[in-house]
């Protein structure tokens, strides 16, 4: 029989303690093996929740599937800011530029519903509408009608 067990895990910083222990410990695995695991490959997202998912088969062997965090959690991560605009209208948190916004879409890579980067990208910039932030230094809606127009074409042809 297979058991799953899945948590949301502070990255590069998990620990035996709740969730990941009391979850393990009756599927009889080396629960410090696979808490080094985990943190290996989450490193990355150090300071974010990130989900993962441990699969344990009946010869104590274990898989580990490392989720990304949410699009909001990297831009705020991007821009160094802790929270997002109470008054998202109003109130700009950072700019986001096409770099940062690069570098997002191909950490995301695995959920987008995107096919192309100039996509994935706009489905960043759209993250950045509820969070207060800016797109090189326009308001979403006119980042993504600048997308459309080709403006940022040089950065956004690259494959995802």
């Amino acid at each position: 029989m297979v058991s799953v067990v899945e948590a949301l895990v502070s990255g590069g910083s998990a620990t035996p303690g709740p969730p990941l222990g009391p979850s393990l410990g009756p599927l009889g695995v080396n629960v410090k093996a696979i808490i080094d695991k985990i943190n290996e490959q989450t490193k990355a997202f150090s300071g974010m929740q990130v989900p993962v998912k441990i699969i344990v088969d009946d010869k104590k062997q274990f898989t580990i599937q490392v989720g990304t965090p949410p699009t909001s959690a990297l831009i705020k991560k991007e821009l160094g800011v802790e929270l997002g605009s109470g008054t998202p209208n109003t109130k700009v948190i950072g700019n986001l530029t096409v770099k940062q916004a690069v570098k997002i879409a191909r950490m995301k890579k695995s959920d987008t519903l995107s096919k192309t980067l100039k996509g994935a990208v706009k489905e960043v910039i759209g993250s950045c509408v509820p969070l207060g932030a800016t797109f090189e230094g326009l308001n979403p809606k006119e980042a993504i009608a600048a997308i459309n127009s080709g403006k940022f074409d040089s950065d956004l042809n690259e494959s995802l």
